[in-house]
């Protein structure tokens, strides 16, 4: 339990300071933080018998977020011109596998490509927030993140007192429709709170974000505990003493990130 509050500790501070120094420090946490999640996913990929084209799908990732936020940083043409490189990029998976030795190829170019699409094309959407009015702004992805924390905890604590229904028996024994609705329920509390310190929504726009990554953010776990159950497999990685895998503490954002990211996008335009 120490060890498990420390590395908590220590983590959340180098999130909040890649915050609050600006957008550079901001991208290139993420990113780190994106590669780092696509590597443990293509690992425990690897633990089912399959052969992702780790490498390639790292450099691919790699290429897709940087691309991105350079044209989230400052939407000019020379950026736009680098997305023409993305079929060559991403050629190289299909490409690769023709020099491999393997029985089921397109199982490897599948799993692949779906490691982009789970973990890396999220964090893309999440790194945009920042930049939803133009400059950075990181008052978006901060609040998206506490919501989110507020979300897991408010369900882990009510589940814990009050859980007796199960919510998704078969992937994830211990959640709870008790916890489900408490963790919406302390998420919109801080969303009010949020409403108050950061005006540039209304407080009922808030509330309707952390409804949205409630649910998506809950489904997004019980997909990873799906995946996760699908090779045997209990944590998603070591890399967090005490907590598990990356993927383990970000799978919420998975799937509410770009819901977040279409719904700010279309109320602030």
């Amino acid at each position: 339990m120490k060890t498990r509050a420390i590395t908590g500790f220590f983590f959340v501070i180098v999130m909040l300071g890649s915050f609050f120094f600006g957008h550079y420090p901001f991208g290139i946490f993420f990113l780190l933080l994106m590669l780092l999640c696509l590597r443990e996913f293509y690992g425990l990929i690897k633990q089912s018998g399959a052969s992702p084209n780790d490498k390639t799908g790292l450099l691919n990732g790699l290429y897709i977020y940087v691309v991105f936020a350079l044209i989230t940083f400052q939407n000019i043409a020379p950026y736009h011109k680098l997305l023409f490189l993305l079929p060559v990029t991403l050629s190289a998976v299909f490409i690769q596998e023709l020099f491999k030795r393997s029985t089921t190829p397109f199982n490897n170019i599948a799993y692949t490509f779906l490691g982009l699409i789970f973990v890396c094309v999220p964090f893309t959407f999440f790194h945009a927030l920042a930049y939803l009015t133009g400059g950075f702004n990181f008052h978006y992805p901060l609040a998206f993140m506490l919501l989110l924390w507020a979300n897991d905890t408010g369900a882990y604590l009510v589940g814990m007192k009050f859980g007796r229904t199960k919510l998704f028996e078969r992937h994830s024994p211990k959640k709870t429709w008790e916890g489900f609705i408490g963790g919406v329920l302390i998420s919109g509390g801080v969303a009010l709170i949020i409403g108050h310190f950061y005006t540039e929504l209304k407080w009922d726009q808030w509330v309707i974000i952390a409804v949205l990554i409630s649910f998506f953010g809950t489904t997004g776990d019980l997909i990873e505990s799906m995946f996760k159950r699908s090779i045997n497999v209990k944590d998603s990685g070591g890399i967090l003493p005490g907590h598990g895998g990356l993927l383990d503490r970000f799978d919420g954002l998975f799937l509410a990130a770009p819901v977040v990211y279409t719904y700010l996008y279309l109320i602030t335009n």
